[in-house]
Order: structure tokens, then sequence, then C-alpha cells
């Protein structure tokens, strides 16, 4: 039996949230481990009762430094109570001062993306700049406070290990197709109406609350150019999100997208679902043709694996993590070419048997990824730790601090 303690509080939207939905629960199957889970509030009433998870809520809402100080002086308390052998943080950041051995889970790519700092720059915003660079400077010195650290995809990996100078292991992320598929309730009325009305026209699909590395304004400026090349058939593109700043987590201002699709005149063909249950996403999928992601910067994408499970053709921007994921279930494009994503989907809609070669190439690839599996991984791992840890003198075991960076790796 091993004990484990997981620090999921910077989970609250995205990747971390999904991330959490599905380890969790293959954790609770296991018999052999015990997890403690650190959550907020409202993140933990998603779960329920689980066998061999114990759940431990915060009572406030933190910003990250206020959280990343906090967890510096709580947690270590927490870890010792829980009887924890293993520490495994979950948002970037690690504890400076765990009194067990740390797994750090590391993903998030904007630390390291030259393209986000030179964007958010050019758009005026140094608050998110500053924010970022402070944060990438706590994320850095995290990989070297942590035993092992784990990215969720080599291509990313081998990113962290150029940044920080440190090893840096690639366990995949998974996919449940079964879970995700699990939920028979229709889509939101509203939501389901949009899709109605543009039964008769190519429908693309775009899986992402608004921020900037996404990339939105490359995928807007591609519409009326596919509208020409389509010779008057029409496009709708589908998003998960609305172009209104206050209803997007984080702080990124939607205004400058929001204009760009009315001066292009491509509001009729930007359809704002806003955002749609992780449960209920399997319908928005298959309601769709072609999956579209011209994101600049990535350390894994959830949604690829879920557009190619649903048999969608996937058009993604030529990102090495990209190609790492889709493989040949996807065609690919310069991530700030629009004239590039036009050609793409072009010829996807113009030819059936491309189509269907995607499709097939994505469903297959999608079986390669495995939540079981991952878990699998990262309870290996913790095992190994465990035993590095027993075999310390007992002197070494109770004076030396856990920062040895990625020893085992």
């Amino acid at each position: 039996m091993i004990r484990l303690f997981i620090n999921g509080l910077a989970a609250s939207a995205g990747g971390g949230l999904t991330y959490l939905r599905n380890v969790i629960p293959h954790l609770a199957r296991r018999v052999d481990t015990e997890t403690t889970v650190l959550l907020s509030p409202v993140v933990r009433r998603e779960f329920g009762d689980l066998p061999h998870v114990c759940f431990v809520e915060t009572l406030e809402s933190l910003g990250v430094f206020r959280r990343f100080i906090r967890e510096q002086t709580a947690l270590p308390k927490l870890i010792r109570r829980s009887g924890a052998q293993v520490l495994i943080s979950a948002g970037n950041f690690a504890s400076w001062n765990s009194p067990v051995p740390q797994i750090l889970l590391s993903r998030n790519s904007l630390y390291t993306s030259a393209d986000f700092r030179h964007d958010v720059r050019a758009r005026g915003d140094y608050t998110i700049w500053a924010d970022t660079l402070v944060k990438g400077w706590l994320a850095r010195r995290s990989i070297g406070r942590a035993e092992i650290t784990v990215a969720p995809s080599e291509a990313f990996a081998q990113e962290l290990i150029r940044w920080s100078g440190r090893k840096v292991l690639a366990v995949h992320h998974g996919f449940d197709p079964d879970a995700f598929t699990s939920d028979a309730e229709p889509l939101p009325a509203a939501a389901q109406a949009q899709l109605e009305q543009g039964k008769d026209v190519l429908r693309l699909l775009f899986v992402s609350h608004y921020n900037y590395y996404r990339n939105f304004e490359t995928l807007f400026r591609a519409l009326p150019i596919l509208s020409e090349r389509l010779n008057g058939k029409k496009v709708k593109l589908f998003l998960t999100c609305r172009l209104n700043s206050d209803q997007n987590p984080g702080s990124y201002r939607t205004e400058a997208a929001s204009s760009l699709v009315s001066r292009l005149r491509s509001s009729e063909s930007v359809v704002e679902l806003g955002t749609v249950p992780y449960r209920l996403l399997h319908h928005l999928y298959r309601a769709c043709h072609i999956y579209v992601t011209p994101a600049y910067a990535e350390s894994f994408a959830h949604p690829l694996i879920e557009s190619m499970s649903s048999g969608l053709p996937v058009v993604a921007s030529d990102l090495p993590v990209h190609r790492e994921i889709c493989g040949d279930a996807a065609v690919y494009f310069p991530r700030f070419s629009p004239e590039a994503l036009t050609e793409r989907v072009v010829q996807i809609h113009e030819s059936t048997e491309l189509a269907e070669r995607l499709s097939h190439n994505g469903l297959r690839r999608a079986r390669d990824f495995s939540w079981s599996e991952h878990v699998d991984r990262l309870v290996v791992l913790a095992e190994e730790l465990v035993r590095s840890e027993s075999a310390k003198p007992m002197a070494e075991r109770q004076n030396q601090p856990f920062n040895s960076g990625s020893a085992l790796l």
C-alpha cells in the first residue's frame, strides 16, 4: 500500500481540471493506493464520495502568489497529518519544504514560450507579461525542488530540459472514451438550437476558453478567406467560450478579438456557445465536421484526443506537441498563417478520401492514450521514490532536504 498526497489547488479550468477529473476516479479504483487530494471547494463538489480517496478543502479562494505562500506553510502539516509517503504537486509549482519526496507535474507551456512573451508585449498587456515572468521563475526553481518532474508530452519535456537544465520525464496524459461519452443527457437547448441552425454549413470546432496563446485571431482571419475559397458554401466556427472578458478564466482581454470578428464581417460565422459542460462535450464534437486549433503554445491539448476519438479530422498548427499527439490523424499549418489554415480546411472539405483517412487514423491514435496507464506510471514512480528514500541512512533522511532534482531519471 502506498499513500499519496495530491495538491490540486491550482486546477480551476482547462487542462488542469480535466486532469483531476480523470486521474482521481482511476486512483479511487486502486486497492493498493490511498490518496489524499487538496482541492478548492468548487472542484471538490464534482467528485462526491470515492473509495480510497480522502479530500481536503480550502476555505478561501486565493490568487497564485498568495496560494503559493500559503502552501509553503500549511501544506507540510497537511501532508504529515495524512500519513502520505509522496507528494504529487499538480500545478507547475513545487512545495519548497515538502516533508516527503515530491513529484512535480509541469504542464504550463507559457513559461517557456517566446511567442507568448512577444504576443503579450505586442498587445501592451504588461501585467500578464510581468506575471508570467515571475511565475516562470518560480516554475523553473520548482523543477529543482522536486525529486521527479513529469511533463505530459515528450515535446514539452524536451522544452523543459532546455529551459531548466534539469532532467524531466514524459508521461502522456490519458483518455477514457467510455467515460467521455457516458453521459446521454443532450446539450443545453440553446447550444443545440445553434447547431441546428448550422445544419447545412461546414461546421468547424475549437474547444477552449478565450486566451492569447490559443491564437484565436489567426483562426478568425481565416474565416473570410475560407468563405471565398468555398464558393458560397457557408462556414460556422463553434467556440466553447464567449468573446467577453468577464466570462473567461484569467485576465485575458477579449475586446481586440471581438473587434476583429466585427471588422472581418464574420459575426455570423462565429458561434459563441459559451461553456459547455465537460460531460456533454462529446455531443458537440460529433455535431461538427472538422476540429481546428491554431495554438502557438501547448504542452498536451486534451481536445485533440477528444476530437480524434469522435472521428473528427484535425487541422492543427505545426507544433512538435501537436505532431506527437496526432501523428497522421491531422494536417498541419504554420501557426500564424490564416492562408495555410484555410488551405488545409479546404483540402479536407474537398477530399472525402482525405477526411476519411484522417478520421480513421484519429480513432486508432486516440486508443494509444490511457488514463489507467498514466496513473499506473505515476504510482510506479512514487513507489520508486519511497524505496529510494527507505534506502537512505537514517541521518540523511532526517537532515537532507528533498531538492535533488530528477535524480532518478
